[in-house]
């Protein structure tokens, strides 16, 4: 199944650009000019990962991260890479401390988006532990290290922490 991207950006050429390229690469993508039409397109056909800018016309972007982010179930919640002009080591903090999973300031090479979109996607972000339906549970591990996302547990050599 293709994996599906929405971008929200208020750049129509930009959008353009990057959905053509990453069209190109395998990717479905889906394009909101605002906040208020990407909220809308999140509620209609919720993606694996959104491309968010800070600097929408209608509203911030931090406030758009933070209603993804505070979504009920892990399963519907879409990874969030924030790609903009801010790009001031302050603002890059704060968008990650707020929930995003990468951030990359503009300008930017469209070959390093595609490279964060597939690590984001391949560490899971949020979306990829599995669907509501019954999709699979993931556990990572690292030696002795399990960590269980759907269960929320931590564990060292099979001990609880």
């Amino acid at each position: 199944m293709t994996q599906q991207l929405l971008m929200i950006e208020d750049d129509a050429r930009l959008a353009a650009m990057v959905g053509e390229y990453l069209r190109q690469s395998g990717y479905g993508f889906t394009h909101a000019g605002d906040g208020a039409s990407g909220l809308a397109a999140l509620e209609a056909s919720p993606p694996d990962l959104v491309i968010l800018d800070l600097m929408l016309p209608d509203m911030d972007g931090l406030e758009i991260c933070r209603r993804i982010k505070g979504q009920a179930s892990d399963s519907a919640r879409p990874a969030v890479l924030m790609l903009t002009a801010k790009g001031d080591p302050m603002d890059r903090i704060v968008g990650l401390e707020i929930g995003a999973d990468d951030y990359l300031p503009k300008p930017f090479e469209p070959r390093e988006l595609l490279a964060r979109i597939r690590a984001v996607l391949r560490r899971g972000g949020e979306a990829g532990g599995g669907d509501a339906a019954g999709g699979t549970h993931k556990v990572m591990r690292f030696g002795s290290l399990e960590i269980d996302r759907d269960a929320r547990t931590v564990s060292v050599s099979g001990n609880p922490c």
